[in-house]
């Protein structure tokens, strides 16, 4: 027991008082406590205690029981909810996630035995300081992550704990220790086990995360050739060309740590190169050449993001920007109006942060990097030149409408053609936006069409 001192919130102090005062132990445990003595905020404070779970409800007015079969109550105070969890042991994991049932048990120190990796299985109260049985205030020193005992019986346990050895040292730029890390390998392949949902929170979790980088070791360490074998392609796919300084790996790992840490941004920069490998092509002077390669990367996307069963926001937002992520409009107002349509106006300024994420990615030797940043920053004035001046960029926007082009005796799917065709006109040239000059071009569009 060690004598450190973590402030706790009101609400927590209440509940440790209360399970105390009662003659029960108690104590903050997990990753409050791990985020606690890093200085971080925690997201979520959890309470474990000897304490049955009958008991626990006993001891305040208002709980919910949402883990109740595996010893967890919900107490609600001021419309907060902690969770409180009895000291358990867990039985035998048949499908590698789950135990198939929990025991009961007094000891603190056999609930902190079965926990995943050092740093999580720390527990605190105010009268006994940090309860530290396996080293974890030392590995939160050295910047390691460590299973609890046997490395092998952690992961049989749950296999789904060897990614979370990744996302931690992701989140918290720590290094995985050798011995943890080998049984990752050796239980890397356990993964088909894991439901896809689980896996995609985890590498999402990974991704946006602080250093998005160390995908790279769940690629060192066998787990994205369980469940991103794309991602390994590329990571031996190599870029014979004088537009990039790294393979198409490298590139893709050094694009993600240079955009915002949003869901799809950083999904966007690990999807968007992914069809290279196919799209490579070598020419007579030993150049490569990835021509068609958006296209690609778009289809891999979606598949994998379908793969993964990720929500169809998130799909659509992703594909949008990878199709779009290698386009360059020349620098007029006349491109990038048409661009902003092309791209759409809702997720252009994220392009433009693909783009500008797509060119640090390339390496500062590489041929016309600083050419590179320039054309997407002259982009960007130009596209906030033209919001400022209100220029028409959709159908929406049009001095005309549908109902305006039935009035004139236009029906049926010629009404949608004739409203994108006016919007052309108008992109080319604002000024073409009156509704006396596009009834005259539409009404001359169609009578063309019918001719």
């Amino acid at each position: 027991m060690e004598n450190v001192r973590i402030s706790l919130p009101e609400n927590v102090r209440v509940i440790l008082r209360t399970l105390r005062g009662a003659g029960y132990e108690a104590y903050a445990v997990g990753g409050c406590v791990r985020d606690s003595l890093m200085g971080r905020e925690p997201k979520d404070w959890d309470v474990t205690t000897s304490a049955r779970p009958d008991q626990v409800k006993a001891c305040f007015r208002k709980t919910i029981d949402t883990g109740i079969q595996h010893g967890t109550v919900t107490v609600m105070l001021d419309r907060q909810g902690y969770e409180v969890t009895t000291y358990r042991l867990d039985g035998n994991y048949s499908d590698g996630r789950h135990p198939d049932a929990v025991v009961f048990t007094p000891s603190l120190s056999e609930d902190l035995m079965r926990r995943d990796f050092t740093i999580n299985a720390m527990a605190y109260s105010e009268e006994t300081g940090v309860v530290d049985l396996f080293g974890g205030l030392e590995d939160l020193d050295k910047g390691l992550i460590r299973c609890v005992g046997d490395p092998d019986a952690r992961f049989s346990e749950d296999v789904l704990r060897i990614m979370r050895a990744v996302r931690f040292a992701a989140q918290l730029g720590f290094e995985i220790e050798p011995e943890t890390a080998e049984a990752v390998k050796r239980h890397a392949p356990d993964l088909v086990k894991i439901s896809a949902e689980r896996i995609a929170s985890e590498l999402i979790l990974t991704v946006t995360s602080p250093n998005p980088e160390r995908i790279r070791t769940a690629y060192e360490l066998g787990i994205t050739a369980v469940i991103l074998p794309e991602f390994d392609e590329c990571m031996v796919t190599p870029q014979n060309t004088p537009f990039h300084s790294y393979d198409v790996g490298e590139h893709i790992l050094r694009t993600m740590s240079h955009i915002p840490p949003d869901k799809c941004l950083r999904l966007t920069m690990l999807f968007h190169d992914f069809g290279k490998p196919a799209a490579r092509v070598t020419d007579d002077r030993g150049f490569d050449h990835f021509r068609g390669h958006a296209a690609i990367s778009t289809e891999m996307a979606e598949d994998i993001m379908r793969r993964l069963k990720m929500d169809n926001a998130s799909i659509r937002r992703v594909t949008r920007l990878v199709r779009c992520h290698d386009y360059r409009p020349a620098l007029t107002r006349a491109s990038v109006r048409k661009a902003i349509y092309r791209v759409g106006e809702d997720i252009f300024e994220d392009y433009l942060m693909v783009q500008r994420a797509d060119t640090y990615g390339k390496g500062e030797k590489a041929y016309g990097y600083q050419a590179g940043f320039d054309r997407i920053d002259r982009t960007e004035v130009i596209y906030h030149e033209i919001l400022e001046a209100g220029e028409c960029l959709s159908v929406r926007d049009l001095a005309i409408n549908g109902n305006d082009l039935k009035a004139a005796g236009i029906s049926g799917p010629m009404i949608g053609e004739a409203l994108e065709a006016a919007l052309r006109a108008v992109l080319r040239n604002p000024k073409m936006n009156t509704y006396d000059r596009l009834m005259a071009m539409v009404v001359n569009y169609t009578g063309e069409k019918k001719a």
